[in-house]
């Protein structure tokens, strides 16, 4: 019997969403700034013949407890539309069978991309049943096209292009949804130093859209691409590719608090009241910077720039989480790579 393939990926998530908000249609055109982080999305594929009476499609969606069947050319997505319809864009060769493994420890919701690493994985992982290669780019339009063009869902660009290159970037959106990243290399010392002073803080409950997100958006597609919110915003991304670029840590944190200030600007509840009790906290224990991840509103999570001592932002994390329910911290680590896939071979019994 033949052995069976397996298919493996990974992708990160990001942070610090400098510029957040430009990346979309209303916008027509923006910069970015973000950093592609650990921990990862991660998909495992099984591949097999198919035999009678077997799924062509099995998911398991880990975090979830979940299993489920999924037919490929269906247009009806009832248990997680996101991975129905990242299989039926890709499509499965009718010959095979394959199983799906999904997982990731980052919290679904937390405003860090999430939903983009796990399409930036899985529809990767799917590229390899079939000849030829998407490029980390077309992976990245890939997935941004599930989202908007198949789920109708209001997306950005800016998530799923971090996931499918990692690092840091800086991201210039020409022309919705096209752009081009550049990614900012730092010598080793500034990239192990912004690893130590991040902290990424949960607020303990999944970020919601709500209403808020309609009537910004609503606000600023009245007032066009060139207006002086979005501009403000496109600025904190320039500042902060410069900032890391000299690795000038004052200025990114700088660059970080601008971003969140003229995010609330938009629609103050997009800096919510858990997110400032927070800013507050980290402040006082010497936080150069704060980034309230995402389009920001309920839930969610922050992105924190710590100050020079170790010490000082172990003790600010226990007080957030002492201080603030349901508040955690997520370990990062940044990740100098984007999608990766690859595959292996089953252990022998």
């Amino acid at each position: 019997m033949r052995t069976p393939r397996v298919i493996n990926a990974c992708a990160p998530i990001r942070v610090c969403d400098n510029g957040g908000w430009t990346d979309t249609w209303f916008a027509r055109y923006g910069t970015v700034f973000n950093i592609g982080v650990y921990p990862y999305a991660e998909v495992q594929i099984v591949v097999e013949p198919l035999k009678a009476d077997e799924p062509r499609v099995s998911i398991f969606a880990e975090n979830y407890g979940e299993r489920f069947v999924v037919e490929p050319e269906s247009l009806g997505w009832d248990r997680h539309p996101l991975l129905e319809a990242a299989v039926c864009r890709m499509g499965v060769p009718d010959d095979i069978s394959i199983k799906v493994s999904i997982y990731s420890e980052a919290p679904a919701g937390g405003s860090t991309g999430t939903s983009a690493a796990v399409s930036v994985a899985l529809i990767g992982a799917l590229d390899r049943l079939t000849p030829g290669r998407l490029s980390p780019h077309e992976v990245a339009y890939t997935a941004h096209a599930v989202e908007t063009e198949m789920l109708n869902q209001q997306c950005g660009i800016q998530d799923q292009l971090c996931s499918a290159y990692g690092g840091i970037n800086y991201i210039e959106m020409f022309q919705y949804p096209y752009a081009c990243v550049s990614q900012i290399g730092v010598p080793n010392g500034v990239w192990w130093e912004l690893e130590r002073r991040l902290a990424l803080i949960y607020l303990g409950r999944s970020h919601s859209s709500s209403d808020i997100h309609s009537k910004v958006i609503k606000d600023l597609e009245g007032q066009g691409p060139d207006a002086p919110k979005l501009n403000a915003l496109r600025l904190t991304a320039r500042k902060s590719r410069d900032a890391i670029s000299a690795g000038d840590f004052q200025a990114l944190g700088a660059a970080m608090t601008e971003n969140t200030d003229a995010q609330a600007n938009l629609n103050d509840a997009l800096v919510s009241t858990e997110a400032r009790q927070i800013i507050e906290i980290a402040r006082s224990h010497g936080a150069i910077g704060w980034k309230v991840n995402g389009a920001g509103g309920d839930g969610g999570s922050l992105t924190l720039l710590c100050g020079d001592s170790s010490s000082a932002k172990r003790v600010m994390i226990r007080e957030i989480e002492d201080s603030v329910p349901l508040s955690r911290n997520i370990p990062v680590y940044l990740s100098r790579f984007g999608l990766r896939v690859w595959e292996s071979q089953r252990d022998k019994a």
